[in-house]
C-alpha cells in the first residue's frame, strides 16, 4: 500500500488533507515552490574502481580470497554483457558474497557501496607512483603518456613508460619490467645471482603474496589492474615462477587513468572515472541565532549548476505516506499528489513552543516512537525534521503509562542519558562512526560464522560474544618466601614502631594526600631483589637505610644475588641447586658471593641491622674510590668494610673470622642458593627490582612510595569487607592467593599487547591446513583428558636453539601438566640437511603413532639429545649417515620399550622431497600467517605468540608460568563456556577429548585480538514494557543494547545507524527511550540527514557512480540556517563548491534555483597518538616529524603534556614517523618493541582506511641525559631564531608539505615572475599574521583587513588562515589576491582533539582556535604571529607591532579601554568575580594580540591553557567569551604584557577623543545598540568604504562576474564623515 507501516493515527488523521490537497492547494503551492538543500562530501584522491574495491574488501576476510576472486576475474568472457555500472556492481557483489556467509555478504555489499576499501587503492597508487620515480624511464623508447592522477597533478604523477604495456609493470626492487619478454629474461637471469646481491622491494602487511610463495625467495611486485590484459599476461608467468619456487610474486592493484581503453572488461574500471564520494557522515541545518546580524548584503550570486541535482527522493516516508507508490496507482493526479507532499513538508517551522507545551515533549515524542509499526525509521523522521514536527508532537494526547515507566527507568540512569552496547560491550556514542561500527559487527559476525563451522553451537556462541572479557585487575605477584628473603625490620616487633597504632581500621580513616599512614601491621613488604656490588645494588641499599631512618611503614627486605653465578648458570644450562664440587667455577673471582657470604655471616651473629651496615659500608667504600662497576671492586675493600662492621662486636680478630668464613661450607651453599633461587624466580633479567608484596616495581624511592599508594586500595577494600583482620599475615594471604613462582615479563606484561596475539581459527578452517597434521603430546596418563592451554612449538630444528626449545617442552610435558598439550610444526633454513629432515620426519612419525605410549616423551627427549650431540652438523646426504640415525632411533626405541621395527619400517619410506613440502608450508604458515621472522623459533598458546630471536630462552619454569597466566586470564571462562554448552544436538562420537582441546585452543586465539570495551552496563535492570523499541531476530549473533534521548544530538546520530544496523543485519535489539522529563526550551534546534549509500548510487544508463548525498527537502524559507557537517573524528573536511554562504542559509534569496547544493572535500584523514616516557609524565615539547622514505620531512608536530597528545594530517600512504633532529633526537630515542629492549629511528605508520590511526609511541632518554630537561632556557630555538625563515632547517620542507596535504600547495606560493615588481617593494622580516574568518560576511571584512595591513607597511607579509570554515569563493581568490599585492598565506587547521571538552556552537569553536592550538597549528619553524580580527582595520605599521619587546612574556594582548562611559554597566570585569580574580590586572580584548611562538612553546603555555579550559568550560556559565576569557583567566600562569591602547580602538568601549591616535579600528559587537556589523563599518571608519569597493572589484574580477552598483551612503555616515577625516589627518 502506499502507507507505510509507521503510525496510523497520524496517516489517518492526514487522509482528509490529502482529498483537500487534490481539490484547492495544487495553485497555491506552485505559488510558492519549496527549496531544497543538498550536500555532498568526495575524497581528494581519485576515483577507484569497485572490482579492484571488492579484491581489498575479500582480503580482509582471508587474504587468500584475493586470489581467488582475481582467479574468477581473468576469465576472458567475465561480465562482458554488462554496459553499465549497476549491472557490474550486481556481477561483483555476488562473486564476492559467494566467498561469503549470508550476513557476511551483506555487510560486504554494504562496505562497497560505502567505497571504504577505496583508501587502500589510493595507497597503492602512492606506491605505484613511488615506484616509477625510483627509476629513470627512457623517454626516447616510443612512448605513451599514462597518468596515475586524473587531477591535473604532474609532479610524479605523469610518466613516459614503454609503449604497449604502460599501464602494468613489475618492480624487482632493482629494474622495472614492462613487459613480459622482459619479465621472463629477468627470471633466466637472476637465479644466477645471490639473493643478497638483490635490491628487494619493501613489502607490507596488507600486500596480496600469491599461494605458496616462500619468504625467502626474490620478490617481484606486480603493479596493475585486474580486467587488463597487461596484468592477466604477466600474472601467469608470475604465477607459474611462484610455483615453481623461483620468486615470490605480490600483486598490487592500481588502475591508471587513461587505462580504461585497453580494459578487457567494463566493470575493471567502474568507479575509477568518477570522484569518490562517501557516506557515513550526517549534515546538520541549524537555526541561527540572528542576534546580530551577520550576512553580506552583496548581491545574491545566481545559482550555478554544478551537476545535476538529485531529484527528490520519493520513496522516503512523509508524514505516513509514501508517494513513490501513490504515484505508481495515480498517475494522473501526479500534480495535486506532489502538491500535497509540498504541503506536508512545508508545515509550520516552529522553534518556540509555550512553557506548557514543552513539558511532555519527550514523553510524547518516546510514545510516538512505539506506537509506530517501524519504531527505528519513525525515530530517524522525528529527530532529523524536528523543527518541522514539533507542533504535532506537543498536540498529542500522552499515555500515563509510558511516562511513569520512563521516570521509574531514570531512577537508575540520568534523564537525557544515551548508551549504547554491541553484545554487552560499550560503545562510545560520542565518538563512534558509521565505519566503526561496521567493523565492530563485522568482526563479531566473522567469530559467528568461523565458531559455526568449527561446530560450536549456537547458544554457546551467543555467551561467548556477549561474555565480558577477563578482568584485567588481576594483580600477578610473584611468591618470594624463603629463607633467602632478609628483613631490616618488623613493624609488629621493633621497638621503634610501639607508638604506632596496632589497629588495621585506621587503614580506612581518611589522611591529608600524600600523608602515609603509620599502622604497626606488616602492610607492605618492600623486598629488593640487588646485586649488591653492582651501582644499581649500592644505591638501593642507601635508599633502603634511608627510608628506614625516617620511619616509612614499610617492611624493608633484600634478596642478594650474584650476576656473575648467573651468567655461569645460564652459560652451562644448569639446573642443578648448587654448583658441583668440579666446577671450573672460582666463587673467590665472584665479589658478588664473597660479599652475601660475609652478609650471612654478620646477620646470623650480630643480627640484621648490622648486617645492612656492613652492606651499607661497602657501598661507602665504593663510593670513596669511586668506583663503578664489579671488575673494578677489590676483595680486600670488601674484606675492609666487613672489619669495619663487627671489629667492635667481636672479640676475635676479624682476619680469623675471614678465614674461618671461607672454610664454612654452609654460607657458600646459602650464598649459591639464594642465587639460583633469583635465577629460578626469573628476576636476574631485571638486575635490580622490588617486589612490594609481591608485585614486581622499579626500586626508586619514587616508585616504592607509588607502589605502596597502589597498593593501599587493595588492602583497604580487604578490610573493609573483613578478608583482612589484625590477625592476618597480609603478605601470606596475597601470595597464596595469587603468588607465582616464577616471573618473566614478555609472559606478564606482553599480554597486554594485542600485537602478541594471532587468530590460527581461519587457518584452521581453511582447505589443507597444516594445522590438521599436528599430532599432540600429553603428559602421561593424560592422553584422554581434555586440555584447555595448547603450546603450538614452531621450531627450525637446523639451529641448536630450536632444538633445545623443543627439549625444553618435553620436560615441561614430563614435569606432569595437567592442563597443558604440545603440537610441534618442525621446519629448517634453506639450506635442508637431510639428517634435519629426517628428524622432522622421526619426530612427527612417533608423535602420531607412540603418542599413546608411556614413554614416547622420553624417546624424543633421547632422539632430540641424539640428533644434536651427532646429527645436527652433517649436512650431506650421505646415506651411511642416514642409516646411522635410523639404527640408533631404533635402539632408544626399543630402550624406551616401544616397538622398534614397526619405526623401522616406517622411516624405511622415507622420502627427502615430501619432507622439505611439508618444511616449506611450516615457513609458509609461518612468515606469511603469523609474520614471523625468517629462522626463528615461537611458541603459540592458544593464540598467543612468542618469537625468540638473539638468543632468547624459554625454559620449563616459564612455560608453567605461561600455561597458569594463560588459564587464568583468557582460557579459563571460553573453557566454562564450552563445558557448559548444549551438545544434545552433537554427534556424541565427534565429541572427543581432542574436539573439545581444539575448539577451546581455536575459539581463544580467535578472541585474542578482539577489539572491544571492557566497560559494561546493567540495561537489563531497566523497564522495558511502555518505553522501549524490542526488535528480536531469531538467533542472531548479534544483540544491541541502547538508552536513547531520541531528542538530542546523539539520538539524531544514533536512529540511522541502528536503523542501517536492522535493515541489513537484523541484529535482536532492546532500546529503552530515555527522553527529558522536564523541557524549559526546544531540545532541538536543527535538521538533520545522514548520509549512507544505496544501490541507486549506481548508474542503470551507463558507466558513472554519482555517491551517495544528504537532501533536505522543502526546508524552511523565511529562516537563516547554518550548516555544519558531523564527520567521523579522523576525517578533516572542507567546501569545495558552494555557491551561497553556508554560514547564513536563507532559501527565500535562491530565485529561481530550487535547489541549493554544497560539495565538501575529505581534505585529509588524521594521525594521532599518546607519546609517553616510562615513569615520567609526557615529554612536552617533544617534536616529531613525519614524511616517506624519499623525503623523512613533510610535516612536524609537538607533543602536549595533555595526555602526550599529538596529530598529523596526512592521506593514504605509507608513512615514517620520528623525532626532529637537534634537542628532541638528541635527548630522546623512539623504542621500537613493546618490552624497550629496542630502539628504532623511526616507525612504520599505514593509512589505509577511512578511520585515521592512533599510534602509542614510546620514547626513552638517552643514557647519560637522563635529567636534562627538554624545554629549558638554552633550548636551540634561541639559536634557531636569528636564522633566516626561508633558510631554517625545515622551512622550504614544510612549504612544500603544506601543499601536499592540503592539495593547495601552488595557489600558496606567489607566482615570482608576475608579482617581482610587488616584491621588490617589500623589504625586510615578514611579519607573519593569523586570523579567522566564517561566512561570506567575514570574508569580505578579512579581504579589507589585508588590504588595510598592505597599505600600511613596506615589510613583506603573510597571512595564516584557519581553513577549517573558509568558503570555496575566498580559497578561489586568495591566490590570484596574493599574487596581485604581493603577500604570502597559508590555509592551517587543526582537529579538536577528541579528549578536549567539546564545544558545539560554531561561533565558540572558531573562539577556541584563536587560542587553544597556538603552540601546535603553526609550523615548529615559526617564531612570532601577529593576530588580527577579520573585521579589523589596520592604519598603522604592524611591523612595529612585530618587533615589539615583550619582555619575556609570551602574549600581548590591548586592555580594554574604559573612556566609554556609558558602556560601563557592561564592564564586567570591574566588579564580582573578575574584579576579584583579576587582581588589579587589566581585562584585555582578544582582537588583536601577539604570540612568542618560542616563548609560548618553551613554557608550555598551550598546554596550561587547555588545562584551564578544560576545568571551565565544563559549566555553561564560565567562558562566553571563551578567546577572551581563557587568556585574561589564566593570566597569573601564562603573563600577558599589555600593549599601548592605541593598538586597537574600538567604539564600543573607547571614546571618540582616542580614534584619532588609533593604530587599528575593530568592530566591536556593541551589546547596548546591537547594530549590525555591516552598518557600523560605513559609518565608523571612513576609508572602509574604499577598502571595500576595491576588495569588491577585485573579487567580482576573479570570478568573472558583475559588480552591482554599491548601496547609498546613509545620512548617518555622512554625519559622522567629516570627523572621522580629521581624525585621520591628526594621524
Amino acid at each position: 500500500m502506499g502507507i507505510s507501516p509507521r503510525s496510523r493515527v497520524s496517516a489517518l488523521w492526514l487522509i482528509p488533507m490529502f482529498y483537500l490537497a487534490f481539490g484547492g492547494l495544487s495553485y497555491s503551492v506552485e505559488g510558492h515552490r519549496p527549496k531544497n538543500v543538498q550536500v555532498s562530501l568526495r575524497a581528494n584522491w581519485p576515483g577507484t574502481s569497485l572490482l579492484l574495491e571488492a579484491g581489498e574488501l575479500l582480503s580482509k576476510e582471508w587474504k587468500d580470497l584475493f586470489w581467488e576472486f582475481t582467479e574468477l576475474w581473468l576469465q576472458p568472457d567475465r561480465a562482458s554483457n554488462c554496459s553499465t555500472a549497476r549491472c557490474c556492481l550486481d556481477i561483483i557483489l555476488n562473486d564476492g558474497q559467494s566467498f561469503l556467509s549470508n550476513r557476511l555478504g551483506s555487510i560486504f555489499e554494504f562496505s562497497l557501496t560505502l567505497r571504504s576499501a577505496s583508501p587502500r587503492l589510493a595507497l597503492y597508487r602512492q606506491l605505484a607512483e613511488d615506484s616509477l620515480s625510483s627509476f629513470p624511464v627512457d623517454e626516447e623508447v616510443n612512448s605513451t603518456t599514462i597518468g596515475l592522477t586524473s587531477d591535473g597533478d604532474h609532479s610524479h604523477s605523469t610518466r613516459l613508460v614503454k609503449s604497449g604495456r604502460s599501464c602494468c609493470w613489475v618492480d624487482t626492487g632493482s629494474v622495472l619490467l614492462f613487459n613480459v619478454p622482459e619479465l621472463l629474461s629477468w627470471l633466466d637471469t637472476s637465479l644466477d645471482l645471490e639473493a643478497d646481491s638483490l635490491e628487494e622491494p619493501e613489502l607490507f602487511d596488507f600486500d596480496h603474496i600469491y599461494f605458496g610463495s616462500l619468504i625467502s625467495n626474490k620478490v617481484a611486485i606486480l603493479y596493475g589492474a585486474v580486467g587488463m590484459k597487461c596484468f592477466q599476461e604477466f600474472h601467469v608467468v608470475l604465477a607459474e615462477a611462484s610455483k615453481k619456487g623461483k620468486i615470490k610474486y605480490v600483486a598490487r592493484p592500481v588502475l591508471l587513468s587513461g587505462c580504461q581503453a585497453v580494459a578487457n572488461s567494463y566493470c575493471s574500471f567502474v568507479g575509477a572515472s568518477d570522484a569518490v564520494n562517501l557516506g557515513g557522515y550526517g549534515v546538520e541545518l541549524a537555526l541561527k541565532n540572528m542576534e546580530y546580524k551577520a550576512m553580506d548584503d552583496s548581491a545574491i550570486k545566481k545559482g550555478v549548476t554544478l551537476e545535476d541535482p538529485k531529484t527528490e527522493d520519493l520513496s522516503q516516508e512523509i508524514r505516513g505516506f509514501i508517494f513513490s507508490k501513490i504515484l505508481e496507482r495515480k498517475p494522473d493526479l501526479t500534480g495535486d499528489i506532489m502538491a500535497f507532499r509540498d504541503f506536508l513538508l512545508s508545515s509550520t517551522i516552529s522553534d518556540t513552543l509555550e512553557v506548557w507545551e514543552l513539558k511532555d515533549l519527550g514523553h510524547q515524542t518516546a510514545q510516538r516512537i512505539v506506537h509506530a509499526l517501524d519504531p527505528l525509521q519513525a525515530m530517524q523522521e522525528i529527530n532529523q525534521n524536528f523543527p518541522s514536527i514539533v507542533s504535532l508532537l506537543s498536540q498529542m494526547k500522552l499515555n500515563d503509562s509510558i511516562k511513569e515507566e520512563i521516570i521509574t527507568n531514570q531512577r537508575m540512569v540520568p534523564a537525557g542519558k544515551s548508551l549504547m552496547a554491541l553484545n554487552g560491550a560499550l560503545i562510545n556514542i560520542e565518538e563512534v562512526d558509521l565505519y566503526q561500527l561496521m567493523d565492530m559487527v563485522h568482526e563479531e559476525l566473522s567469530l559467528a560464522d568461523q565458531f559455526s563451522i568449527l561446530k560450536l553451537p549456537q547458544n554457546a556462541i551467543l555467551k561467548l560474544l556477549s561474555a565480558p572479557p577477563p578482568s584485567g585487575s588481576n594483580v600477578f605477584r610473584i611468591d618470594f618466601r624463603s629463607t633467602y628473603v632478609h628483613y631490616l625490620n618488623n613493624l609488629e616487633e621493633d621497638a621503634m614502631y610501639r607508638r604506632w597504632r596496632s589497629n588495621i581500621n585506621e587503614i580506612l580513616m581518611p589522611v591529608f594526600p600524600g600523608q602515609l599512614r603509620y599502622i604497626r601491621k606488616n602492610l607492605f613488604h618492600a623486598v629488593y631483589v640487588i646485586d649488591p656490588v653492582t651501582t644499581c645494588g649500592a644505591e638501593i641499599i642507601n635508599m633502603v637505610l634511608s627510608m628506614y631512618q625516617n620511619s616509612v611503614p614499610m617492611r624493608f627486605g633484600v634478596i642478594l644475588y650474584s650476576s656473575k653465578l648467573i651468567k655461569h648458570i645460564e652459560e652451562s644450562k644448569s639446573r642443578l641447586p648448587i654448583v658441583a664440587k668440579n666446577d671450573d667455577f672460582n666463587e673467590w673471582d665472584d665479589i658478588s658471593s664473597l660479599i652475601i657470604r660475609l652478609f650471612l655471616y654478620i646477620k646470623e651473629s650480630f643480627g640484621s641491622q648490622t648486617a645492612f651496615q656492613y652492606l651499607y659500608n661497602v657501598c661507602k667504600i665504593k663510593d670513596a674510590t669511586d668506583v663503578l662497576d664489579e671488575e673494578a671492586v677489590q676483595v680486600h675493600q670488601v674484606e675492609e668494610a666487613f672489619i669495619e662492621t663487627v671489629l667492635a662486636k667481636t672479640k676475635s680478630p676479624p682476619q680469623d673470622l675471614l678465614l674461618k668464613i671461607e672454610k664454612e661450607p654452609k654460607y657458600k651453599e646459602e650464598a649459591e642458593g639464594t642465587t639460583h633461587f633469583v635465577y629460578k624466580l626469573g628476576l636476574s633479567k631485571l638486575q635490580c627490582c622490588l617486589l612490594l608484596n609481591g608485585l614486581v616495581h622499579e626500586p626508586s624511592e619514587d616508585s616504592s612510595i607509588n607502589a605502596m599508594n597502589e597498593e593501599l586500595p587493595r588492602i583497604q577494600e580487604q578490610v573493609y569487607y573483613g578478608h583482612i583482620t589484625s590477625n592476618t599475615d597480609v603478605l601470606d594471604k596475597f601470595l597464596s592467593e595469587s603468588g607465582h613462582r616464577r616471573y618473566n615479563p614478555q609472559v606478564v606484561d606482553g599480554g597486554k599487547e594485542k600485537n602478541n596475539f594471532i587468530s590460527i581459527a581461519k587457518s584452521y578452517i581453511a582447505k589443507e591446513s597444516i594445522l590438521h597434521d599436528i599430532s599432540y603430546l600429553h603428559s602421561p596418563g593424560t592422553l584422554d583428558d581434555l586440555k584447555p592451554v595448547t603450546h603450538l612449538f614452531v621450531v627450525n630444528v637446523t639451529s641448536m636453539k630450536g632444538i633445545n626449545l623443543l627439549r625444553e617442552g618435553l620436560h615441561y610435558l614430563m614435569a606432569d601438566s595437567r592442563k597443558a598439550r604440545i603440537g610441534v610444526l618442525i621446519y629448517g633454513d634453506v639450506l635442508f640437511s637431510s639428517p634435519g629432515l629426517l628428524f622432522a620426519e622421526i619426530f612427527d612419525k612417533a608423535s602420531s603413532i607412540f603418542g599413546d605410549k608411556r614413554n614416547v616423551l622420553n624417546f624424543l627427549d633421547d632422539v632430540c639429545s641424539i640428533y644434536e650431540s651427532q646429527f645436527m652438523q652433517i649436512c650431506s646426504s650421505d646415506t651411511t649417515n642416514l642409516n646411522n640415525f635410523i639404527e640408533k632411533v631404533c635402539e632408544l626405541a626399543l630402550a624406551n620399550e616401544l616397538p622398534s621395527d614397526d619405526l623401522r619400517s616406517i622411516l624405511s619410506k622415507f622420502s627427502s622431497s615430501m619432507r622439505i613440502n611439508q618444511f616449506e608450508k611450516v615457513s609458509y604458515f609461518m612468515h606469511e600467517q603469523l609474520g614471523l621472522e625468517v629462522c626463528s623459533d615461537a611458541i603459540i598458546t592458544n593464540g598467543r605468540v612468542f618469537a625468540f630471536m638473539n638468543g632468547v630462552s624459554f625454559s620449563i619454569d616459564d612455560l608453567e608460568l605461561l600455561e597458569s597466566v594463560e588459564y587464568q586470564h583468557r582460557i579459563r571462562y571460553i573453557y566454562e563456556i564450552i563445558n557448559e554448552a548444549d551438545w544434545s544436538n552433537a554427534d556424541p562420537d565427534e565429541l572427543t577429548s581432542k574436539f573439545y582441546s581444539d575448539l577451546i585452543m581455536l575459539v581463544s586465539s580467535a578472541m585474542s585480538n578482539r577489539e572491544r570495551s571492557s566497560d559494561r552496563a546493567h540495561f537489563e535492570v531497566l523497564n522495558a514494557k511502555h518505553s522501549a523499541i524490542i526488535l528480536n531476530s531469531g538467533n542472531s549473533s548479534i544483540h544491541i543494547d541502547a538508552v536513547i534521548d531520541p531528542l538530542c544530538a546523539s539520538g539524531q546520530k544514533l536512529a540511522p545507524l541502528l536503523l542501517i544496523l536492522w535493515k541489513r543485519i537484523q541484529p535482536s535489539m532492546r532500546i529503552v527511550l530515555n527522553p527529558m522529563s522536564s523541557l524549559v526550551d526546544l531540545p532541538l534546534k536543527n535538521y538533520y540527514r545522514f548520509v549512507i549509500p544505496s544501490m541507486d548510487d549506481f548508474s542503470s544508463i551507463d558507466h558513472s557512480v554519482n555517491g551517495p548525498k544528504a537532501f533536505f527537502a522543502n526546508m524552511p524559507l523565511t529562516k537563516t540556517l547554518t550548516m555544519n557537517l558531523d564527520v567521523p573524528e579522523p576525517w578533516l573536511v572542507e567546501p569545495i563548491i558552494a555557491i551561497h554562504d553556508l554560514d547564513n542559509i536563507l532559501l527565500e534569496n535562491l530565485g529561481d534555483t530550487r535547489t541549493l547544493q554544497a560539495v565538501f572535500e575529505l581534505e585529509a584523514l588524521l594521525l594521532t597518538g599518546h607519546c609517553s616516557e616510562k615513569d615520567r609524565d609526557p615529554p612536552r615539547g617533544l617534536q616529531l616529524i613525519l614524511g616517506n622514505q624519499q623525503m623523512p620531512h613533510l610535516l612536524d608536530t609537538l607533543v602536549m603534556a595533555n595526555l602526550g597528545y599529538w596529530q598529523m594530517k596526512v592521506r593514504p600512504s605509507v608513512w615514517y614517523l620520528q623525532l626532529a633532529p637537534g634537542r628532541s633526537a638528541d635527548l630522546y630515542m623512539m623504542k621500537k618493541d613493546e618490552e624497550g629492549t629496542r630502539f628504532s629511528l623511526s616507525k612504520e605508520i599505514i593509512i589505509d582506511d577511512l578511520r585515521g590511526k592512533l599510534v602509542r609511541l614510546e620514547v626513552e632518554k638517552q643514557k647519560g641525559k637522563e635529567h636534562i630537561e627538554l624545554l629549558s632556557g638554552s633550548d636551540d630555538e634561541h639559536i634557531k631564531e636569528k636564522k633566516d625563515d626561508h633558510t631554517g632547517w625545515n622551512a622550504n620542507l614544510l612549504k612544500w608539505a603544506s601543499g601536499f596535504i592540503a592539495g593547495n600547495g601552488l595557489s600558496r606560493k606567489r607566482n615570482e615572475s608576475s608579482s617581482d615588481n610587488k616584491k621588490s617593494e617589500r623589504h625586510g622580516e615578514t611579519i607573519n599574521i593569523f586570523s579567522v574568518a566564517s561566512g561570506h560576511l567575514y570574508e569580505r571584512f578579512l579581504k579589507i583587513m589585508i588590504l588595510s595591513v598592505l597599505k600600511n607597511t613596506r615589510r613583506p607579509v603573510k597571512f595564516w588562515f584557519i581553513k577549517n570554515y573558509l568558503s570555496p569563493q575566498f580559497k578561489d581568490v586568495i591566490p590570484h589576491m596574493a599574487q596581485e599585492y604581493g603577500f604570502e598565506y597559508e590555509l592551517i587547521t587543526y582537529k579538536w582533539p577528541t579528549w578536549l571538552h567539546k564545544q558545539k556552537e560554531k561561533q565558540r569553536i572558531i573562539w577556541a582556535y584563536k587560542i587553544l592550538f597556538l603552540d601546535v597549528i603553526f609550523p615548529i619553524s615559526l617564531k612570532k604571529v601577529i593576530f588580527v580580527d577579520a573585521d579589523q582595520v589596520v592604519r598603522s605599521d604592524l611591523g612595529v607591532l612585530y618587533d615589539m619587546d615583550l619582555r619575556g612574556k609570551p602574549l600581548a594582548y590591548t586592555p580594554f579601554c574604559d573612556n566609554n562611559k556609558d558602556m560601563d554597566g557592561y564592564r564586567f570585569w570591574r566588579q564580582g568575580f573578575w574584579k576579584d580574580h583579576l587582581r588589579g590586572r587589566p581585562y584585555h580584548i582578544s582582537a588583536l594580540y601577539v604570540v612568542d611562538l618560542v616563548k609560548f612553546r618553551q613554557m608550555a603555555a598551550g598546554d596550561t591553557l587547555r588545562v584551564y579550559y578544560e576545568t571551565l568550560s565544563k559549566d555553561p556559565n564560565s567562558l562566553s567569551n571563551l578567546d577572551q576569557d581563557l587568556p585574561n583567566y589564566a593570566q597569573h600562569t601564562v603573563p600577558i604584557f599589555s600593549l599601548p591602547q592605541e593598538w586597537l580602538w574600538c567604539e564600543s568601549w573607547c571614546g571618540n577623543s582616542t580614534k584619532s591616535k588609533a593604530k587599528t579600528i575593530d568592530l566591536c559587537n556593541n551589546p547596548m545598540t546591537k547594530e549590525p556589523k555591516l552598518q557600523g563599518a560605513k559609518r565608523i571608519i571612513p576609508e572602509w568604504a574604499d577598502l571595500d569597493a576595491e576588495a569588491r572589484r577585485f573579487t567580482s574580477r576573479i570570478l568573472g562576474e558583475e559588480l552591482e552598483e554599491t548601496q547609498q551612503i546613509s545620512p548617518a555616515t555622512i554625519s559622522h564623515k567629516k570627523t572621522d577625516l580629521e581624525s585621520k589627518a591628526e594621524l
